[in-house]
C-alpha cells in the first residue's frame, strides 16, 4: 500500500499530474485549444470593427466603397447573360467561345492571377476542375445537336409530325363513329 501511495504521490502530487502534462506533449489539450480559438475569434472581431468604427462620410470613400462591390455582381450577371445567350443564339456564342479559345496562355495565367488575388487562392484551386468540366461539356456537343435536331423534328409545324403512318388501328379508330346519344336524340326531334 505505501509503494503505491508513493507511486501515485509522485504522479500526482503537488498539485500536479504528471500523466496529463506527459500527454499534452503528445497531444493538444482540448480545452486550453478552445480558449485559444475563442481569443483568436475575439481579436478578429475586435480588428474588424475596428476597421469601421470611424465614419467615412466622404465622396471618395463613397466612390471606392461602390467600385469595390462591382466585380462580383458584374462577374456572375456576365455568365449568367453568356448562359442565356448560349439558349438564345448558340451562334453567337459559339463566336465568343471560339474568341476566347484564341487568347494566348500566358494571357491566361495573369487573369488568373488578377483572380485569384481578388477572389482567394480558392478560384485557383477550383481552376482544373473547371477545365476539366468544361471538356466534358464540349464532348456532349454533338449528342446535344443530335437531341436538338429530334426535338425539332417533333414541332408541330414539321410535316408530318401527327401522321399516323402504318398504325391502322388508330387510324381506324379516329374515323369510325362514335354512339352520340344527344345528336341521336336531336335527330330525333328534327
Amino acid at each position: 500500500m505505501g509503494m503505491i501511495r508513493g507511486l501515485l504521490g509522485m504522479l500526482f502530487g503537488s498539485g500536479r499530474n504528471v500523466v496529463a502534462e506527459t500527454a499534452e506533449v503528445f497531444r493538444e489539450n482540448a480545452e486550453a485549444a478552445g480558449v485559444r480559438a475563442a481569443d483568436h475569434r475575439g481579436a478578429v472581431v475586435t480588428q474588424y470593427a475596428g476597421e469601421f468604427a470611424t465614419a467615412r462620410t466622404g465622396w471618395f470613400d463613397g466612390l471606392i466603397d461602390g467600385l469595390n462591390r462591382l466585380p462580383r455582381p458584374m462577374m456572375a450577371f456576365g455568365v449568367l447573360g453568356l448562359m442565356a445567350m448560349a439558349m438564345i443564339d448558340p451562334v453567337w456564342f459559339a463566336q465568343r467561345m471560339v474568341g476566347i479559345g484564341l487568347v494566348p496562355e500566358p494571357l491566361w495565367w495573369l487573369m488568373g492571377a488578377i483572380v485569384s488575388f481578388y477572389f482567394g487562392a480558392r478560384v485557383h484551386a477550383q481552376g482544373e476542375r473547371f477545365q476539366r468540366s468544361i471538356a466534358e461539356t464540349m464532348a456532349r456537343v454533338p449528342q446535344v445537336v443530335s437531341d436538338i435536331g429530334r426535338l425539332d423534328a417533333l414541332r408541330p409545324d414539321t410535316p408530318q409530325v401527327a401522321a399516323t403512318r402504318t398504325d391502322a388501328r388508330t387510324e381506324v379508330a379516329a374515323i369510325a363513329s362514335q354512339a352520340n346519344p344527344a345528336l341521336e336524340e336531336w335527330r330525333r326531334a328534327a
